[in-house]
């Protein structure tokens, strides 16, 4: 009987200690600093790798250093732009470069062609295949500027005007320009 009577106290002891506890606090959901990330380091090596890669594919493919022009992808309610200038007004070289870029992207894209954004990204852009499909309902204006060309394009096609503001936010973000991702007026 001793045993039973000891079982039964332990039983009420435990039961009571757990009655005492404290409730459970909610804890604060862990920071997400990336130092903290294990593999944060991994990660930005591989994003550095990955701009390293566009740069120079990109310097290749367009026939032209980046480091002497200036790109530019801007959102209009109509489509967007592409546009690239020379640093220096002086630069004829880079200038015409950008010109001579510019007019062979607008042959390309005009006939579905993509293959050299695909080609400086390592990847095919998102919005690449339905502008490919829709290509009859989007045009490609070049524009020369003073210090190199513009792209315009233009669509009255919903789905279309959606693939094109996707390929250009791609753009934004790849080139790391800092353009805005928002839709303006065209001016």
């Amino acid at each position: 009987m001793n045993t039973l009577v000891a079982t039964a106290v332990l039983v009420v002891s435990l039961v009571g200690g757990i009655a005492q506890e404290k409730p459970a606090t909610q804890e604060k959901p862990q920071s997400h600093d990336m130092a903290s990330c294990p593999v944060h380091e991994q990660h930005k090596a591989a994003q550095d790798a990955h701009q390293q890669g566009v740069i120079e594919r990109g310097d290749h493919v367009m026939g032209f250093p980046h480091d002497k022009a200036t790109h530019h992808f801007l959102l209009y309610q109509e489509g967007g732009a592409i546009d690239v200038q020379a640093n220096k007004l002086e630069d004829a070289a880079t200038r015409d470069a950008i010109r001579s870029h510019f007019s062979h992207i607008v042959k390309m894209f005009e006939e579905g062609d993509f293959s050299a954004p695909m080609l400086i990204h390592s990847q095919n852009p998102p919005g690449t295949e339905t502008m490919k499909q829709l290509r009859e309902q989007i045009q490609y204006k070049l524009e020369n500027t003073a210090s190199g060309a513009r792209i315009r394009i233009t669509t009255k096609n919903a789905e279309a005007l959606q693939a094109v503001h996707t390929f250009l936010r791609f753009q934004i973000k790849d080139h790391q320009t800092g353009d805005s991702m928002v839709v303006i007026t065209a001016p």
